[in-house]
């Protein structure tokens, strides 16, 4: 298969195991980090035949990555994963401080500021959270099994090789068991390799080496709880000492600190222990008193900046993500929030792969997308250390102020293509290529204020969010009765795209979870496997009213609830119910603003905007209409097939 490495050393090797019987899958995945696990999460619950393997014997227990960014809690929370081990037990950090000392001067406080301004940043959760990468497996490696998968452990990948004739097109991924001889081979359509920085997989894919930035950086890390009078050991501390260096001081959970040493040399850096790591920390704080209660966790390794050449393979059947993809330096908490997000990414483009509902560029836009992703990381990363290590706290806040939005993760973007469309129709703050801004709406059928942005569980949907102001409005009424006959008639690409997609969905099912019974996701494909239709509109209930605001029309926003039922909406969306919004709750925003005028600035009288959002909730598409147009809805309907048609198609045989 073009694309794919054969290595006759392994093959040649093959003979002197045992062998077991293969088995099929729809995606084999080497690596059970926060990567491996992510992307394993995403696809189990999708349905689609899921195998993950690990080298390691069990998962991680302590140390290593320890920083959720708040684009991060967002996207588990869209997953419903920010559970009791997280939220309540991780440490959140609102702020930042920054500490000098120099030959002349003593150590003192620079500066203290909010991590995550609201000025700059608009996000539900403004603070980073701290707890060890072994809790967010656990939680992760829980919901995989609420779907029927399980980690395979001990297994070393081996070698990747093309299938047989009879499926021509799957790979064969050999493994062996670590510690013994026996063989495994597992067919499968895809793999992904979240193998690490040395990965096994990209080291199979042709021309995926690593291209390395000229910095690297060499590090000794320390976890545990500290006997001190240093006073913002509870915040995110920097500390520059222009005799002994740097040290980067990260609250963590169970009364813990992790101390960040960066070492100057590189000379036996393994042998580098973690006497050597108290030693820097206590002369760097000095004349602070810091001892060392207990120790749970200690390590040294060498980072350097790089990024591989491609992330899939020309075939789109092989793939890397995580840090097998791209690795930093640990000084901005980026890690295990891009490697998680790159399989959030791939995850959703899988699954209408593996279904045969997506056209090669949709999977080829993985790579395009996270690449970019990758280098933007790398710069600021070069950037960033260089600062640190500079010791120039007025540069290196204002790189920090810079940088801001993509550290906090609602700042990566992506380029313009056939998924995200292009629009400067609006003056909101959705646009394509971008995350959809958090919003407060009311939920009509039970009256519940949501954050509408989280409010549909993920199912591997697209959302499509119809907006109409005011729906008693005759042209709105019209509107909204062609765009749901087009979208509903035989002829339709969404309507033909949905039974094909109801089709796979009998085949390949979504699991039936345990938390199935209290979330109901059936609530949200009633209509489409594909697409979930949403409406939303200004309409403020009359029971939300004072009696001066009822003597006074101009303080309402437009029709009173009373007027319309969901039952008299056209059939996509009466039959859509768990999914009309009320845009009637902005003192319960984050900026205090209404959604329709967040999202899309101001809309004139008669215009309405549909907002097409991916499922990974990244807006995809906006486009504005005026219903004074003959046949508008129409014309949006027809809009909608050729956006979606562009990178989505009908399978084989259907």
């Amino acid at each position: 298969m073009e694309g794919i490495n054969h290595d006759s050393s392994c093959m040649g090797a093959q003979t002197a195991h045992s062998h077991q019987p293969s088995r099929e899958y729809d995606v084999a995945i080497v690596g059970a980090g926060p990567a491996g696990l992510t992307l394993a999460v995403i696809l189990a619950r999708l349905g689609i035949g899921t195998v993950i393997f690990d080298e390691r014997h069990d998962q991680t227990i302590v140390g290593r990555a320890d920083g959720i960014q708040p684009k991060t809690i967002e996207t588990l929370q869209m997953l419903g994963l920010t559970d009791f081990d997280l939220l309540h037990k991780g440490v959140k950090v609102y702020d930042i401080c920054m500490w000098r000392s120099s030959a002349t001067s003593a150590i003192r406080r620079i500066s203290r500021q909010v991590h995550y301004p609201t000025s700059i940043v608009d996000v539900l959760h403004p603070y980073i959270l701290l707890c060890h990468q072994g809790m967010v497996e656990s939680v992760l490696i829980n919901d995989l099994g609420d779907s029927g998968v399980s980690v395979h452990r001990n297994h070393r990948f081996t070698d990747l090789s093309q299938g047989s004739d009879e499926n021509i097109d799957a790979l064969d991924v050999s493994l062996t068991e670590v510690g013994g001889d026996t063989l495994k081979h597992v067919i499968a359509n895809y793999i992904v390799g979240c193998d690490g920085a040395r990965s096994r997989v990209r080291q199979h894919i042709e021309g995926t080496h690593v291209t390395a930035k000229p910095q690297e950086s060499y590090w000794g890390v320390l976890d545990g709880e500290l006997d001190t009078d240093f006073p913002d050991i509870w915040s995110k501390t920097i500390v520059f000492s222009e005799e002994h260096g740097s040290v980067l001081i990260i609250p963590r959970e169970r009364n813990m600190t992790r101390i960040y040493i960066e070492m100057k040399i590189s000379q036996s850096v393994k042998n580098i222990d973690r006497s050597f790591v108290m030693n820097q920390a206590q002369l760097i704080l000095a004349p602070y008193r810091v001892q060392w209660r207990s120790v749970e966790w200690f390590g040294n390794y060498q980072v350097a900046q790089r990024v591989a050449a491609r992330f899939s393979d020309p075939s789109l059947r092989a793939f890397i993500a995580g840090d097998a993809s791209h690795t930093h330096s640990p000084k901005a908490a980026q890690g295990m929030n891009t490697s998680m997000h790159d399989s959030w990414n791939l995850g959703w483009k899988l699954n209408l792969a593996a279904r045969g509902l997506a056209k090669p560029t949709l999977l080829k836009s993985y790579e395009v997308e996270r690449m970019k992703v990758a280098h933007d990381l790398i710069n600021f990363d070069f950037e960033h250390a260089n600062e640190i290590a500079g010791g120039d706290i007025e540069r290196l806040a204002e790189n920090f102020r810079a940088n801001t939005r993509f550290i906090a993760g609602i700042g990566v973007e992506y380029a313009e293509s056939v998924i995200n469309l292009g629009c400067d129709q609006t003056s909101g703050l959705a646009k394509p290529g971008c995350t959809l801004p958090p919003s407060k709406a009311t939920r009509y059928v039970d009256v519940n204020p949501v954050d509408i942005q989280l409010d549909i569980p993920m199912q591997g949907q697209f959302r499509v969010y119809v907006v109409v102001p005011d729906l008693l409005g005759s042209g709105e009424t019209r509107f909204l009765d062609e765009l749901s006959g087009v979208i509903t008639s035989e002829s339709s690409f969404l309507a033909r795209l949905s039974r094909a997609a109801s089709k796979s969905y009998r085949l390949k099912p979504r699991p039936q979870r345990s938390t199935d019974v209290f979330s109901r996701p059936e609530r949200y494909r009633v209509i489409s496997d594909v697409f979930t239709y949403c409406l939303l509109s200004k309409v403020i209930p009359m029971f939300r009213c004072s009696y001066i605001d009822l003597l006074n029309p101009h303080s309402v926003a437009s029709t009173p609830k009373e007027k319309f039922e969901v039952v008299s909406l056209p059939a996509l969306f009466s039959h859509s119910q768990w999914t009309v919004y009320l845009d009637d709750v902005p003192h319960l925003d984050t900026k205090g603003l209404h959604c329709i005028t967040k999202w899309l600035g101001r809309l004139e009288p008669g215009e309405v905007a549909i907002v097409n959002v991916r499922p990974d909730g990244y807006v995809g598409s906006i486009q504005k209409w005026n219903t004074s147009i003959q046949d508008a809805g129409k014309i949006a309907a027809r809009w909608l097939d050729e956006y979606y048609g562009s990178f989505l198609t009908m399978p084989d045989g259907f």
